[in-house]
Protein backbone atom coordinates (compact mmCIF):
# COMPACT_ATOMS: atom_id res chain seq x y z
CA UNK A 1 0.00 0.00 0.00
CA UNK A 2 2.80 2.25 0.86
CA UNK A 3 4.46 1.81 -2.71
CA UNK A 4 1.28 2.18 -4.60
CA UNK A 5 -0.53 5.03 -2.26
CA UNK A 6 2.92 6.59 -1.00
CA UNK A 7 3.59 8.13 2.29
CA UNK A 8 3.23 6.12 6.21
CA UNK A 9 -0.16 7.08 7.08
CA UNK A 10 -2.50 3.93 4.87
CA UNK A 11 0.68 1.99 6.08
CA UNK A 12 0.41 2.74 9.94
CA UNK A 13 -3.89 2.72 9.44
CA UNK A 14 -3.95 -1.00 7.98
CA UNK A 15 -1.43 -2.00 10.51
CA UNK A 16 -3.69 -0.53 13.63
CA UNK A 17 -6.67 -1.48 11.87
CA UNK A 18 -5.71 -5.45 11.68
CA UNK A 19 -4.37 -5.30 14.88
CA UNK A 20 -7.70 -4.59 16.27
CA UNK A 21 -9.71 -7.12 14.20
CA UNK A 22 -6.86 -10.07 15.30
CA UNK A 23 -8.31 -9.33 18.82
CA UNK A 24 -12.11 -9.16 18.00
CA UNK A 25 -12.16 -11.59 14.94
CA UNK A 26 -9.51 -14.39 15.90
CA UNK A 27 -7.59 -14.42 18.85
CA UNK A 28 -11.76 -14.04 21.46
CA UNK A 29 -12.85 -16.73 19.43
CA UNK A 30 -10.13 -19.52 19.22
CA UNK A 31 -9.86 -18.79 23.37
CA UNK A 32 -14.00 -19.05 23.57
CA UNK A 33 -13.55 -21.87 21.35
CA UNK A 34 -10.91 -23.75 23.40
CA UNK A 35 -12.35 -22.84 26.41
CA UNK A 36 -15.41 -24.42 26.00
CA UNK A 37 -13.72 -27.75 24.94
CA UNK A 38 -12.13 -27.54 28.06
CA UNK A 39 -14.83 -27.26 30.25
CA UNK A 40 -16.90 -30.08 28.60
CA UNK A 41 -13.68 -32.42 28.93
CA UNK A 42 -12.76 -31.55 31.54
CA UNK A 43 -14.65 -29.25 33.47
CA UNK A 44 -12.28 -26.85 33.82
CA UNK A 45 -13.66 -22.86 34.53
CA UNK A 46 -14.12 -20.98 31.35
CA UNK A 47 -11.82 -18.36 32.71
CA UNK A 48 -9.05 -20.52 33.97
CA UNK A 49 -9.05 -22.35 30.49
CA UNK A 50 -8.26 -19.36 28.29
CA UNK A 51 -5.25 -18.59 31.28
CA UNK A 52 -3.58 -21.96 30.38
CA UNK A 53 -4.28 -21.99 26.66
CA UNK A 54 -3.09 -17.98 26.41
CA UNK A 55 0.32 -19.45 28.59
CA UNK A 56 1.16 -21.85 26.71
CA UNK A 57 0.87 -20.33 23.23
CA UNK A 58 2.93 -17.13 24.88
CA UNK A 59 5.89 -19.22 25.87
CA UNK A 60 5.80 -20.72 22.37
CA UNK A 61 5.50 -17.47 20.40
CA UNK A 62 8.14 -15.95 22.58
CA UNK A 63 10.48 -18.89 22.39
CA UNK A 64 10.45 -18.53 18.83
CA UNK A 65 9.63 -21.95 18.49
CA UNK A 66 7.11 -20.53 15.44
CA UNK A 67 8.15 -23.22 13.24
CA UNK A 68 6.84 -26.23 15.40
CA UNK A 69 3.41 -24.94 14.25
CA UNK A 70 3.56 -25.95 10.64
CA UNK A 71 4.66 -29.77 12.04
CA UNK A 72 2.45 -29.15 14.84
CA UNK A 73 -0.35 -28.42 12.01
CA UNK A 74 0.44 -31.26 10.14
CA UNK A 75 0.07 -33.86 12.72
CA UNK A 76 -3.24 -31.95 14.01
CA UNK A 77 -4.87 -33.13 10.32
CA UNK A 78 -3.73 -36.06 10.69
CA UNK A 79 -4.58 -36.97 14.59
CA UNK A 80 -8.55 -35.10 13.74
CA UNK A 81 -9.12 -36.98 10.53
CA UNK A 82 -8.76 -40.43 12.56
CA UNK A 83 -10.90 -39.03 15.52
CA UNK A 84 -13.38 -37.90 12.60
CA UNK A 85 -13.27 -41.95 11.14
CA UNK A 86 -13.98 -43.21 14.43
CA UNK A 87 -17.08 -41.05 15.41
CA UNK A 88 -18.59 -41.59 11.96
CA UNK A 89 -17.73 -45.24 11.65
CA UNK A 90 -18.91 -45.77 15.39
CA UNK A 91 -22.47 -43.92 15.10
CA UNK A 92 -23.36 -42.88 11.32
CA UNK A 93 -22.43 -45.75 9.85
CA UNK A 94 -20.93 -46.08 6.26
CA UNK A 95 -22.13 -44.81 3.72
CA UNK A 96 -23.11 -47.98 1.73
CA UNK A 97 -25.43 -49.18 4.92
CA UNK A 98 -26.84 -45.43 4.68
CA UNK A 99 -27.61 -46.02 1.76
CA UNK A 100 -29.17 -49.97 2.19
CA UNK A 101 -31.23 -48.55 4.99
CA UNK A 102 -32.43 -45.61 3.49
CA UNK A 103 -33.81 -47.73 0.23
CA UNK A 104 -35.75 -50.01 2.54
CA UNK A 105 -37.03 -47.20 4.71
CA UNK A 106 -40.89 -47.17 3.45
CA UNK A 107 -41.83 -43.34 4.03
CA UNK A 108 -38.65 -41.45 3.77
CA UNK A 109 -40.94 -38.43 3.93
CA UNK A 110 -41.79 -38.75 7.02
CA UNK A 111 -39.57 -35.61 8.15
CA UNK A 112 -41.15 -33.25 5.42
CA UNK A 113 -44.58 -34.46 6.92
CA UNK A 114 -43.49 -33.40 10.25
CA UNK A 115 -42.35 -29.53 9.10
CA UNK A 116 -45.82 -29.08 7.98
CA UNK A 117 -46.83 -29.36 12.34
CA UNK A 118 -48.39 -25.84 13.43
CA UNK A 119 -47.05 -26.31 16.80
CA UNK A 120 -43.61 -26.57 16.02
CA UNK A 121 -41.33 -23.20 15.49
CA UNK A 122 -40.74 -22.44 11.99
CA UNK A 123 -37.36 -22.09 12.53
CA UNK A 124 -36.57 -25.99 13.89
CA UNK A 125 -38.88 -27.53 11.20
CA UNK A 126 -37.34 -29.89 9.27
CA UNK A 127 -37.65 -29.34 5.49
CA UNK A 128 -35.75 -29.23 2.16
CA UNK A 129 -32.98 -26.57 1.55
CA UNK A 130 -34.33 -23.65 -0.31
CA UNK A 131 -34.49 -23.76 -4.00
CA UNK A 132 -32.17 -20.61 -3.87
CA UNK A 133 -29.10 -22.96 -1.95
CA UNK A 134 -26.58 -23.59 -4.38
CA UNK A 135 -27.52 -19.65 -6.55
CA UNK A 136 -24.96 -16.88 -5.26
CA UNK A 137 -26.68 -14.40 -6.63
CA UNK A 138 -29.56 -13.90 -5.42
CA UNK A 139 -32.24 -10.86 -5.75
CA UNK A 140 -31.43 -7.56 -4.03
CA UNK A 141 -34.08 -8.13 -1.19
CA UNK A 142 -32.77 -11.46 -0.52
CA UNK A 143 -33.62 -11.73 3.69
CA UNK A 144 -29.88 -14.59 3.71
CA UNK A 145 -27.69 -12.79 0.99
CA UNK A 146 -28.34 -10.29 -1.64
CA UNK A 147 -26.49 -10.13 -4.33
CA UNK A 148 -25.02 -6.35 -3.42
CA UNK A 149 -23.97 -7.65 -0.05
CA UNK A 150 -22.32 -10.95 -1.61
CA UNK A 151 -20.31 -8.51 -4.12
CA UNK A 152 -18.96 -5.59 -2.20
CA UNK A 153 -19.35 -7.25 1.41
CA UNK A 154 -18.52 -11.07 1.48
CA UNK A 155 -16.54 -11.25 -1.67
CA UNK A 156 -13.77 -8.24 -0.53
CA UNK A 157 -13.66 -9.81 3.13
CA UNK A 158 -12.82 -13.27 1.68
CA UNK A 159 -10.15 -11.78 -0.74
CA UNK A 160 -8.61 -10.00 2.25
CA UNK A 161 -8.31 -12.80 4.58
CA UNK A 162 -6.98 -14.88 2.20
CA UNK A 163 -5.04 -12.68 -0.11
CA UNK A 164 -3.98 -9.90 2.02
CA UNK A 165 -4.04 -10.89 5.49
CA UNK A 166 -0.85 -10.91 7.58
CA UNK A 167 -1.80 -14.49 9.35
CA UNK A 168 -2.25 -16.17 6.15
CA UNK A 169 0.17 -14.53 4.08
CA UNK A 170 3.29 -15.05 6.36
CA UNK A 171 2.88 -18.84 5.22
CA UNK A 172 3.24 -18.05 2.14
CA UNK A 173 6.01 -15.81 2.73
CA UNK A 174 7.71 -18.70 4.67
CA UNK A 175 7.72 -21.28 1.50
CA UNK A 176 10.95 -22.02 0.18
CA UNK A 177 10.86 -20.91 -2.90
CA UNK A 178 7.62 -19.48 -5.45
CA UNK A 179 7.00 -22.55 -7.21
CA UNK A 180 6.45 -24.11 -3.26
CA UNK A 181 4.31 -21.36 -2.53
CA UNK A 182 2.17 -22.04 -5.95
CA UNK A 183 1.67 -25.53 -5.06
CA UNK A 184 0.83 -25.16 -1.24
CA UNK A 185 -1.75 -22.70 -1.73
CA UNK A 186 -3.22 -25.12 -4.94
CA UNK A 187 -3.09 -27.68 -2.74
CA UNK A 188 -4.94 -25.58 0.11
CA UNK A 189 -7.74 -24.76 -1.95
CA UNK A 190 -8.22 -28.72 -3.16
CA UNK A 191 -8.73 -29.08 1.10
CA UNK A 192 -10.70 -26.93 1.47
CA UNK A 193 -13.37 -28.71 -0.61
CA UNK A 194 -13.49 -31.21 2.94
CA UNK A 195 -15.16 -28.94 5.57
CA UNK A 196 -18.16 -30.97 4.73
CA UNK A 197 -16.93 -33.87 6.26
CA UNK A 198 -14.82 -32.89 9.28
CA UNK A 199 -17.71 -30.06 10.25
CA UNK A 200 -21.01 -30.42 9.09
CA UNK A 201 -21.48 -34.71 9.24
CA UNK A 202 -20.27 -34.48 12.60
CA UNK A 203 -22.73 -31.60 13.83
CA UNK A 204 -25.34 -33.69 12.04
CA UNK A 205 -24.16 -36.58 14.01
CA UNK A 206 -24.43 -35.03 17.35
CA UNK A 207 -28.02 -33.30 16.90
CA UNK A 208 -29.19 -36.67 15.81
CA UNK A 209 -27.80 -38.08 19.35
CA UNK A 210 -28.39 -35.28 21.16
CA UNK A 211 -32.08 -34.18 19.97
CA UNK A 212 -32.96 -32.87 23.67
CA UNK A 213 -29.15 -30.79 24.51
CA UNK A 214 -27.91 -29.61 21.02
CA UNK A 215 -31.60 -29.52 19.59
CA UNK A 216 -32.96 -27.33 22.78
CA UNK A 217 -35.45 -24.84 22.42
CA UNK A 218 -34.16 -21.38 22.11
CA UNK A 219 -34.84 -19.71 25.62
CA UNK A 220 -35.35 -20.81 28.92
CA UNK A 221 -34.65 -24.29 27.85
CA UNK A 222 -31.19 -23.97 26.31
CA UNK A 223 -30.44 -21.79 29.27
CA UNK A 224 -31.01 -24.57 31.36
CA UNK A 225 -28.87 -27.00 29.31
CA UNK A 226 -26.13 -25.16 29.04
CA UNK A 227 -26.12 -21.82 29.85
CA UNK A 228 -26.87 -19.92 26.90
CA UNK A 229 -30.34 -18.85 25.60
CA UNK A 230 -29.85 -18.73 22.19
CA UNK A 231 -28.70 -22.43 21.31
CA UNK A 232 -26.50 -25.02 22.81
CA UNK A 233 -24.74 -25.82 19.19
CA UNK A 234 -21.12 -25.30 20.60
CA UNK A 235 -21.16 -28.00 22.45
CA UNK A 236 -22.16 -30.80 19.41
CA UNK A 237 -18.31 -31.56 18.93
CA UNK A 238 -17.14 -32.23 22.55
CA UNK A 239 -19.84 -34.30 23.35
CA UNK A 240 -19.29 -36.15 20.22
CA UNK A 241 -15.66 -36.60 21.44
CA UNK A 242 -16.22 -37.14 25.38
CA UNK A 243 -19.35 -39.49 25.07
CA UNK A 244 -18.34 -42.05 22.37
CA UNK A 245 -14.68 -41.98 22.10
CA UNK A 246 -12.72 -44.85 23.91
CA UNK A 247 -10.36 -42.95 26.73
CA UNK A 248 -6.72 -43.64 24.10
CA UNK A 249 -8.64 -41.54 20.86
CA UNK A 250 -10.48 -39.13 23.60
CA UNK A 251 -7.05 -38.42 24.57
CA UNK A 252 -5.25 -37.77 21.42
CA UNK A 253 -8.46 -35.87 20.21
CA UNK A 254 -8.40 -33.29 23.39
CA UNK A 255 -4.64 -33.37 22.40
CA UNK A 256 -5.33 -32.05 18.34
CA UNK A 257 -8.07 -29.75 19.59
CA UNK A 258 -5.48 -27.99 22.03
CA UNK A 259 -2.60 -28.21 19.60
CA UNK A 260 -4.71 -26.55 16.78
CA UNK A 261 -5.51 -24.01 18.84
CA UNK A 262 -2.05 -23.22 20.04
CA UNK A 263 -1.01 -23.40 16.94
CA UNK A 264 -3.42 -21.05 15.10
CA UNK A 265 -3.39 -18.61 18.39
CA UNK A 266 0.77 -18.99 17.81
CA UNK A 267 0.50 -17.85 14.16
CA UNK A 268 -2.20 -14.55 14.72
CA UNK A 269 0.79 -13.24 17.98
CA UNK A 270 3.28 -13.86 14.92
CA UNK A 271 1.38 -12.01 12.56
CA UNK A 272 0.68 -9.23 15.23
CA UNK A 273 3.90 -9.00 16.46
CA UNK A 274 5.43 -8.72 13.06
CA UNK A 275 2.53 -6.09 11.98
CA UNK A 276 3.42 -4.05 15.30
CA UNK A 277 7.53 -4.03 14.75
CA UNK A 278 7.73 -3.61 11.19
CA UNK A 279 5.02 -1.21 10.94
CA UNK A 280 4.42 0.73 13.68
CA UNK A 281 7.79 0.36 15.94
CA UNK A 282 9.98 1.07 13.44
CA UNK A 283 8.36 4.48 12.27
CA UNK A 284 9.21 5.74 15.91
CA UNK A 285 12.81 3.87 16.16
CA UNK A 286 13.94 4.33 12.49
CA UNK A 287 17.21 3.55 13.29
CA UNK A 288 16.52 0.40 15.35
CA UNK A 289 18.93 -2.49 15.78
CA UNK A 290 17.92 -5.97 14.63
CA UNK A 291 18.54 -7.37 18.07
CA UNK A 292 16.18 -4.27 19.08
CA UNK A 293 13.36 -5.15 16.96
CA UNK A 294 13.19 -9.12 17.87
CA UNK A 295 13.15 -8.18 21.62
CA UNK A 296 10.20 -5.32 20.97
CA UNK A 297 8.46 -8.39 18.42
CA UNK A 298 8.97 -11.11 21.57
Amino acid sequence: MKKRFGGDRIQMYLAVISLVLYIFTKISVNLYSGSLFLAEALEWNTWLSIIIILSITTLITVTGFIKVGGFQGLLDAYGGAIAEVNISSREGGNLLNTMILTAKEKNITSLLQLSNEPTIDSRLRCSLPSRKAFRLLREINDPDMPWLGFLLGQTPSSIWYWCADQMMVQRTLAAKSLSHAQGATLMTGIIKQIPIFIMVIPGMISRVLYPNEIGCFPGSDCLKICGHRNGCSNMAYPKLVIDLMPSGLRGLMLTVMLAALISDLTSIFNSASTLFTVDIYQKWRRNAQNIELMIVGR
